[in-house]
């Protein structure tokens, strides 16, 4: 009755005439597919949602049509399978109701304790059966045992939404320091900067650092607006919302137009007392002619990408989220990139962030590490506040 066809992935029934294939990542390939039938395995690794999308789609034209989504959670909130997590949780919570959906989630809560064995039976029901016990034991022990291991146990084992590559900063305390910041109160007040240089097709970031005004952080970003569709599909975060919402600068072009972002920092300059910007050596001769070109004249300061550079920088950035003397504002952007963020460590202790083994971008927590990296090495002094004055009769 089945004709399998293995070389195209594909399985004919003869007696229905329904088909059952593999698909590729390719989205295109789901345009005028008319499924009956779809499983998304391991969705979180997918790279965005326009193949899921194209999917449900195409099963408008089905009488009962039937989605299955089985999967690890994903590290971050932004992710596709998050989003269908949390939707789920909220219809299994009562907040929600929708007779089209339901969800079976296995997974420790945020609060459970990792190592205890009732933890592993609430979130596994394959435990005992052909997930052996012994082999849980033995993973949890190196896992206490080798800090780089407990965010892949945690995530892998127990379902939780953690990096498997563990954080440079645990959630709870960045999100402590999510004060609101208001962008015209800080206007000529002493800032430092960090710039981290996109290629010509990726995100650009300028990120002030403001000491003096509670550790406030103002960021900057831009992209190209020709491109933004491609690069939303491939970053799986939602550009075009953030650039919407006034987050993210967009560029014309298929390329970030350093002219535009050029013109501006020395807007931004003018708005705010920029003390120094540092730089990343990569791709900053061809910014620097067009600062030549268009007259800007800005406190350009090199910043160097190793661990000598940039330990002092990373240490300032932990001590100001852990010491609650940062104030981000929530920025969605930033929060991303900080959720991305891992570090990498040399023999003698020194540490920098990792773009190599961060798994998404980490541009804007660069810029900012860059930015205070910059203020730390430099002996600066409050700007005199004319509305603090005190007068003292001798």
């Amino acid at each position: 009755r089945m004709n399998i066809r293995s070389f195209n992935k594909l399985i004919e029934d003869s007696v229905t005439g329904s088909t059952y294939e593999a698909l590729s990542s390719d989205a295109r390939k789901a345009h005028g597919l008319n499924p009956s039938f779809v499983v998304c395995d391991e969705i979180a690794q997918w790279r965005g949602r326009e193949l899921y999308d194209n999917l449900l789609s195409g099963m408008d034209a089905r009488a009962e049509p039937l989605t299955v989504v089985i999967g690890t959670q994903a590290a971050n909130d932004k992710n596709l399978m998050s989003e269908l997590v949390d939707y789920g949780r909220k219809i299994l919570d009562g907040e929600l109701e929708d007779p089209t959906f339901h969800a079976t989630i296995y997974a420790a809560p945020e609060d459970a304790e990792p190592w205890a064995e009732s933890t592993w039976y609430a979130c596994n029901p394959a435990l005992g059966d052909f997930k052996t016990l012994a082999g849980m034991r033995a993973q949890a022990v190196q896992a206490q045992r080798v800090p780089a291991k407990a965010g892949a146990f945690k995530n892998l084992h127990l379902n939780m939404r953690v990096d498997a590559e563990g954080r440079f900063i645990a959630p709870e305390d960045w999100f402590a320091c999510g004060e609101p910041v208001a962008a015209e109160s800080l206007y000529g007040r002493q800032c430092w900067a960090g710039l981290g240089l996109s290629s010509v097709d990726d995100l650009t970031a300028l990120v002030l650092y403001f000491p003096f005004e509670g550790g406030a952080v103002l960021p900057f970003f831009w992209l190209p607006k020709d491109n933004i569709r491609l690069l939303e599909q491939d970053a799986r975060v939602p550009y075009r919302v953030w650039s919407e919402a006034g987050l993210i600068e967009l560029t014309p072009g298929r390329a970030v137009d350093y002219r535009y972002v050029v013109r501006r920092l020395a807007q931004i300059a003018a708005d705010y007392d920029v003390r120094g910007i540092a730089y990343d050596r990569w791709r900053i001769k061809s910014f620097e002619r067009i600062l030549a070109e268009e007259g800007v004249s800005l406190p350009m300061a090199e910043a160097g990408q190793g661990f000598k550079d940039m330990a002092p920088a990373v240490d300032a950035l932990e001590a100001a989220i852990l010491d609650g003397k940062l104030r981000h504002g929530n920025n969605p952007i930033m929060t991303w990139h900080m959720s991305n963020a891992v570090i990498e460590s040399d023999a003698a202790g020194n540490r920098k962030l990792s773009k190599r083994r961060s798994r998404e971008k980490i541009d804007g927590i660069v810029a900012l590490a860059m930015a205070m990296g910059l203020h730390e090495r430099e002996e600066v002094r409050p700007q005199f506040d004319p509305e603090q004055i005190f007068c003292v009769e001798l």
